[in-house]
């Protein structure tokens, strides 16, 4: 009996640890959140996944009683750095990343290595909007209509056009071969880079985040020849969408989501998951749509999760009829 002494007590003690353990993860459950959440946006400032990300940051603070803290986290291959960074931080709920279309999905498409896998490392807490996009030009442009580039660039493979993240380089990319001609490809590491450089005359044409080119198109700074998604938009019912000038199966467009590491307790999820629905439900959030223009996007996580896999064999099947390898 004397023998089996330490073994009873050691059994004991692991028996104890692990019941601890447990309730110390129950404890730290039940009262998420008990400090500051970060929310890692993987862009620059300034364009409309920034604008969704501070939105609907500061209401989820306000469902959850704990501040939200937005920081930008550039660079990578379009939102890479910053969306590993989401990975290699602690899946306890307290870092979430404002996912989106390029580091979830058309990277996948277009990126070779990555730093994580989209599909694997991360989980959706709920889809938060869908946001247009458009094939803009400089003011002073002499291509009117969209049907003008196009004859220009069929003409001049030199003409330039500039993408801020490989999901709009796979959308240029896309129109051009869907129109039948080649451009010089400019690639930027923020969206108001591209605006800057379109506004200011050195670039032929770019497509960007509507959003983030709102003030400039009203400021008559650029002009947009069409927008890429099914419906024109309501803040310039005037511009066709690409569909309307010849181009029926061309539709692009991009979301943005709060997502988790894959391995975040499932309770903790929970919380995020009801709060942010909450929120999505709110006046506030039906005003904020119009008032961006951008309609939200209302998914729980599986619903999100089998939309983010359509969205990632959708752009594979383009990519691959565009001939785009990924690099």
């Amino acid at each position: 009996m004397q023998q089996n002494r330490p073994i009873a007590r050691r059994l004991f003690l692991a028996t104890g640890l692990a019941a601890t353990c447990g309730a110390a993860l129950a404890e730290s459950a039940a009262g998420y959140p008990s400090k500051p959440i970060r929310l890692i946006v993987p862009f620059t400032p300034g364009g409309g996944s920034d604008a969704a990300a501070r939105f609907f940051g500061d209401k989820l603070a306000d469902a959850l009683g704990q501040p939200v803290v937005v920081e930008n986290k550039p660079g990578g291959n379009s939102g890479s750095i910053g969306t590993a960074l989401v990975k290699s931080a602690p899946a306890d709920g307290y870092t979430i990343l404002l996912g989106s279309t390029a580091p979830l999905v058309t990277n996948v498409v277009m990126v070779k290595e990555l730093p994580y896998d989209a599909g694997k490392d991360f989980k959706p807490v709920a889809g938060l909007t869908k946001n247009t996009t458009a094939i803009v030009v400089p003011a002073n442009s002499p291509h009117r209509t969209l049907a003008d580039l196009v004859a220009a660039s069929r003409k001049d493979p030199k003409l330039n056009a500039g993408t801020a993240s490989a999901g709009f380089q796979l959308a240029a990319t896309w129109f051009a071969s869907t129109a039948g001609f080649r451009f010089t490809h400019v690639p930027y590491k923020g969206l108001n880079q591209a605006l800057t450089d379109l506004a200011g005359g050195n670039l032929d044409w770019a497509i960007v985040d509507l959003a983030g080119a709102t003030a400039l198109l009203q400021a008559q700074r650029i002009r947009a020849l069409a927008v890429t998604d099914d419906d024109r938009h309501p803040f310039f019912p005037a511009v066709p969408t690409v569909r309307e000038s010849g181009y029926p199966q061309y539709v692009y467009n991009t979301w943005t989501s709060f997502h988790v590491r894959a391995d975040t307790a499932d309770d903790i999820t929970r919380k995020l998951v009801e709060a942010t629905l909450k929120v999505l439900k709110s006046p506030a959030a039906l005003e904020y749509a119009k008032r961006a223009g951008t309609p939200l996007l209302p998914l729980g996580p599986a619903d999100f999760a089998k939309y983010q896999r359509e969205e990632v064999e959708r752009f594979q099947k383009v990519a691959d009829a565009a001939g785009i390898k990924a690099e």
